[in-house]
């Protein structure tokens, strides 16, 4: 299959907006682009930038728009957004949604479509607190999608208490939903004006999933 698609996918954390964007990727051949795993390159590789992007995560601070803009703006000049591309966590703010459409003018590029994952509170929450890891071995488990032999035991590791991130501990999880909501609403109102936003069930299995979002491009 080839087909040359632009979007943008919105959906709250564990809602699987990272799985369909590999998925996308692989089945239209076009760049899923990722500001998170960006940021992170940005800050191994170093440098001046790599200085500031990791002085201000390490603060927790959230990175500028403007710096995150101009990372952008950088990645869809390569050649391989020509055909068309896949974002993943831009634009979280109606600033960052402005100045996509002025680089998209100014690059000749147009966005097709903006998909929005819908997965209920519950579920995510769900999905995001039943993460366990080892931390010796590193394995991952889920206790609802890849449960361990013991609720609370490494099958690798005799006797290892399986760990949850703190991240991942529902109290946070809920914490970063909300904040997820108070940042992205705005956005999701601007495209539904525009008539760009789709909407899709981020409840059924991926498969499922992946297909709905083949039938709208």
């Amino acid at each position: 299959m080839k087909l040359s698609a632009s979007l943008a996918l919105f959906g709250p954390p564990g809602a699987g907006k990272g799985t369909q964007a590999q998925r996308l990727s692989k089945a239209l051949r076009v760049p899923h682009i990722s500001t998170g795993d960006i940021l992170r390159q940005v800050r191994v590789e170093g440098g001046p930038l790599g200085v500031e992007v990791n002085e201000i995560m390490r603060r927790g601070d959230l990175v500028p728009d403007t710096l995150v803009v101009n990372i952008v703006e950088a990645r869809l000049a390569q050649s391989d957004c020509d055909t068309g591309f896949i974002l993943d966590g831009f634009p979280r703010t109606p600033l960052q949604a402005q100045a996509l459409d002025h680089i998209l003018d100014e690059q000749g590029k147009t966005l097709d479509v903006v998909i929005r994952l819908d997965v209920n509170e519950a579920e995510l929450v769900s999905r995001l607190a039943g993460r366990r890891t080892c931390p010796r071995c590193g394995r991952a488990y889920h206790l609802r999608f890849n449960p361990p032999l013991s609720d609370s035991l490494c099958d690798d590791c005799p006797n290892q208490p399986l760990q949850v991130r703190e991240d991942d501990r529902e109290e946070t999880v809920r914490d970063r939903l909300r904040i997820y909501q108070v940042e992205t609403a705005p956005v999701i109102d601007y495209y539904e004006k525009r008539g760009l936003l789709k909407h899709v069930n981020g409840h059924v299995p991926p498969d499922e999933v992946f297909a709905c979002i083949l039938s709208l491009l």
